[in-house]
């Protein structure tokens, strides 16, 4: 069996002991195996800053904007491997392996781009600059200056690709070394990812390293220099942002947490309109995209009570089609989950939901999928159940079911009530609203934009991705559960990595002196 390896220091390395298995999801097969225990993870961090961090000095946003559109460009030519190991250890169809794999190319490219316009520079203004006293003598700008520490990035299992890239491109375009750690678990596309970057030769030395396994003590190692970026659920990034060394010493926290998207269809949306029909495709493909394991997936959707009926008939018609299986089979059209935990917690939940709920669609169990020996493989149906009580604090506000699983809520059709509804849930990354009606959108935006990080409107003849693509140029993040960071968003996604600096003095020095 493959033993996955770490790279560290400047060389690959494998665990010693303590090794997990990772899994073919559709048929539990193994694939590898993967560990830390015994390797230098706190020489790691002494590398990146003591050898990383003086090389990326060394360098101009631009030149190193011109290394990322370079790898997002070697990572192209090797698109195909990469998009079957995603379907071996993730259970990605096609589609949802290259919305992975492409968007991890397609962000690295981005901000190649970013770098490439800002040039030679090597920090960036911060705003305008403003007079302090009676004349031009005494004046300040801003100035964001790379901090001199490591980035620490722990990533979650089901964006490996996508994962990896979106947090490297914005440290390492600030000129902040970086040690990346994939979920063990599904790896195998993160660890051949780097490893590909890595032969490419275009990475000043320290500038990347790879744990592969146990991130063991390495948050406790983080200094007032470091920054720690976390996606995951709620209580572990609960448990790791409250470490005291992150606390003393200022840290700064970069969290992803769990997120109960709404889909908010709109009172003019009538059905069998254009909008309507809109609403219906785009929900049941942000249900069952990559089975549902999505940060960004729908998992409430708001519908006027007068069109639950249609709406909830309409859905599980279309949820019918979609065929769970082995992605390498012909006709599926949806994997599996990726690991017998994530199937074991969905199913729990599911039981948890339906306490108050009713299955409007779907086996709300685990199911066989084709392709695939009976009794193997980690599948669950598409699942939409419905809610009575949609203004009640019940598990639907804050249990997700990490999965292709959604509940119904019918509400008035006032845009206030659907801000209510949204914000039961304590902070979302995205709310999508499906309108034509510039009024009732608005006063959702300011109802329900302190609760979520982004607002997806749908309307007619809008030729938008869906809710469920978290693109470069927007901010991905969101308030309260959904982790309160920021990640993404132009040149936003960079600010973790930079110290913003208060410049004075006279007009003529501080100009020059911040960039302007």
């Amino acid at each position: 069996m493959k033993t996955l390896e770490s790279y560290l220091s400047g060389r690959w390395q494998a665990g010693e002991r303590d090794f997990q298995t990772l899994v073919d999801p559709s048929t539990e097969e193994p694939l590898a195996r993967a560990s830390s225990a015994g390797l230098d993870l706190p020489g790691a961090l002494a590398w990146a800053r003591e050898v990383g961090g003086p090389a990326l000095a060394a360098t101009t946003f631009g030149e190193r904007g011109a290394i990322l559109k370079a790898l997002a460009k070697q990572l192209k030519e090797h698109r195909a491997e990469l998009l079957a190991l995603s379907a071996a250890n993730n259970g990605a169809t096609e589609g949802d392996g290259a919305f992975d794999v492409d968007g991890a190319g397609g962000t690295l490219a981005f901000y190649g781009g970013l770098g490439q316009q800002l040039g030679d520079r090597r920090w960036l203004v911060d705003g305008e600059g403003f007079q302090l006293g009676k004349s031009e003598t005494f004046w300040s700008r801003h100035a964001l200056v790379p901090k001199r520490g490591v980035a620490l990035h722990v990533n979650a299992f089901n964006f490996p690709a996508w994962g990896f890239a979106e947090k490297f491109a914005c440290a390492f375009l600030a000129g902040v070394p970086v040690v990346t750690k994939p979920a063990t678990a599904t790896a195998l596309t993160a660890q051949r990812m780097v490893e590909l970057v890595l032969e490419s030769g275009l990475l000043p030395a320290g500038a990347l390293q790879l744990v592969i396994g146990s991130s063991a003590d390495l948050v406790d190692r983080l200094g007032p220099q470091d920054v720690f970026a976390f996606t995951g659920s709620a209580a572990t990034a609960l448990a790791l942002r409250g470490k005291k060394n992150l606390l003393s010493a200022s840290v700064k926290v970069n969290v992803e947490a769990d997120s109960l998207n709404a889909a908010v269809l709109g009172p003019d949306a009538a059905p069998g309109s254009p909008l309507f029909e809109l609403f219906v495709r785009d929900v049941a493909r942000e249900m069952t995209q990559k089975a549902g394991q999505k940060c960004t997936a729908v998992r409430r959707i708001l519908v006027p009570r007068e069109r639950a009926d249609e709406a909830a008939q309409a859905l599980a018609a279309r949820l019918a089609r979609v065929v769970p299986g082995d992605p390498r089979a012909a006709g599926v059209t949806m994997g599996p989950l990726a690991t017998a935990a994530q199937l074991g917690d969905a199913v729990d939940g599911i039981a948890e939901l339906l306490a108050t709920t009713r299955l409007v669609a779907g086996a709300g169990t685990r199911v066989d999928g084709a392709g695939v020996a009976a009794g193997k493989g980690y599948f669950v149906a598409p699942t939409l159940l419905a809610s009575d009580v949609p203004l009640e604090l019940t598990p639907v506000h804050w249990r997700e079911v990490f999965g292709p699983v959604a509940t119904l809520l019918p509400y008035d059709g006032s845009a206030a009530q659907a801000a209510r509804i949204v914000a039961l849930a304590q902070g979302t990354l995205v709310t999508s609203a499906y309108s034509d009606d510039p009024a009732w959108l608005a006063t959702l935006l300011g109802a329900a934009g302190s609760s979520t990080g982004r607002l997806y409107v749908g309307s007619t003849g809008s030729e938008g991705f869906g809710s469920g693509a978290a693109l470069p140029a927007s901010l991905h993040g969101g308030p309260g559960r959904a982790g309160g960071g920021e990640e993404l968003g132009g040149l936003r996604g960079l600010a973790p990595y930079l110290q913003r600096v208060a410049l004075q003095g006279h007009r003529q020095v501080v100009d020059p002196l911040a960039g302007a």
